[in-house]
């Protein structure tokens, strides 16, 4: 079989760290047989510069018949804020209804932090998040805009349908990892009566059929605090989109920074992107100083969802020993080595 991947470099440094994660795609591929097909994209803020479009109905029908999609970083210093990324990286994710957003939360040896006296032994958990409802459908709206009067509505939606779909994955998900085989659901069911009284309900009623899972419940405020105190305490959460876009951030940050986190968008019935959860960085765009290890971990995340879990192991393991190896000082990207010999270092690894 011939995976077809789209690949988005984007904006910034996201051509620089894709070509890095390209380049341990290749030694995996090449070590354990993996066939596959790039086709680029250029999509981002040059692009629409360019052509005054952000995500053109042609290339998201296009989208449509690739296996995945590796997307570097969008964001433009030209373009004003949420034009890129509610167009682009929305407009994929609801386009190609990728329902979940997973994030592993994971400290790897030899990466520095901020949590006094936890280890990897500590921090190892993941946060799926509900990725196509709640505040991010844009409903809602302005009456009487610009006046003293003015009103302004955001409605968050949430249904059952995507509500079960994405907790019936995360229970799936807890038993396959097989380690606590606890999952949390993280809500403000206290304060938010309706949307998260149904969460409450869908939790429960999809959980009757497993029994093997341990069912946990935290509020989302209570659960920043447990990520600093007690990380160890968590498997797997669930959350809804707009608590998951939050906690997430605070975990990029326990597992050493935004230098190693990355993120999938799954449509486990469809098309999956995955990417670094960093930004485009502009400042540091042509430098070859940003940290690629965050897209290499997107990628090796986009082999297992490929179903190529012999490379994906490989490349985790490659990411492991450069890490443990102590050459790596920091996950920023000031202080660090080049980004082509962190991948070069990596790529060898595997």
């Amino acid at each position: 079989m011939v995976h077809k991947i789209a690949v988005i470099p984007g904006d910034g440094i996201g051509p620089e760290v894709v070509r890095e994660g390209l380049k341990v795609l290749e030694a995996a591929a090449g070590k354990y047989g993996v066939k596959y097909e790039l086709i680029n994209y250029d999509l981002g803020g040059e692009f629409y510069l360019r052509t005054g479009e952000v995500l053109p109905a042609s290339i998201l029908e296009e989208l449509r018949q690739v296996d995945a999609i590796y997307l570097g970083a969008v964001g433009h210093p030209e373009v004003k804020p949420g034009i890129i990324e509610h167009g682009l990286l929305l407009g994929i994710r609801f386009g190609l209804d990728q329902y979940i957003n997973l994030r592993p939360i994971k400290l790897y040896p030899g990466v520095w932090t901020p949590i006094k006296d936890k280890g990897p032994e500590d921090i190892d958990f993941v946060v799926v998040r509900e990725n196509t409802e709640c505040l991010y459908v844009g409903m809602g709206g302005f009456a009487h805009k610009d006046t003293p009067e003015e009103v302004a509505t955001q409605m968050a939606v949430y249904t059952r349908k995507g509500t079960e779909r994405v907790i019936r994955y995360a229970y799936e998900l807890t038993r396959r990892r097989n380690k606590a085989k606890k999952l949390t659901l993280v809500d403000k069911s206290n304060v938010l009566t309706y949307g998260h009284d149904l969460w409450q309900r869908t939790f429960k009623a999809v959980g009757a059929e497993y029994p093997d899972i341990t069912q946990d419940h935290a509020y989302v405020d209570a659960t920043c605090m447990w990520f600093v105190k007690n990380p160890e305490w968590f498997d797997v959460i669930v959350t809804c989109n707009m608590f998951g876009d939050i906690i997430t951030d605070l975990g990029a940050m326990i597992q050493g920074g935004m230098g190693i986190a990355a993120s999938g968008n799954l449509n486990p019935e469809g098309v999956s992107m995955f990417e670094p959860i960093h930004g485009s960085a502009p400042k540091y765009a042509g430098q070859n100083k940003a940290n690629p290890l965050a897209t290499i971990s997107a990628a090796q995340m986009m082999l297992d969802v490929l179903g190529e879990a012999e490379a994906s192991a490989a490349v985790e393991r490659a990411i492991v020993q450069v890490l443990s190896s102590g050459k790596i000082p920091t996950m920023s990207a000031s202080g660090g080595l080049p980004t082509s010999e962190i991948g070069d270092m990596v790529a060898e690894a595997v």
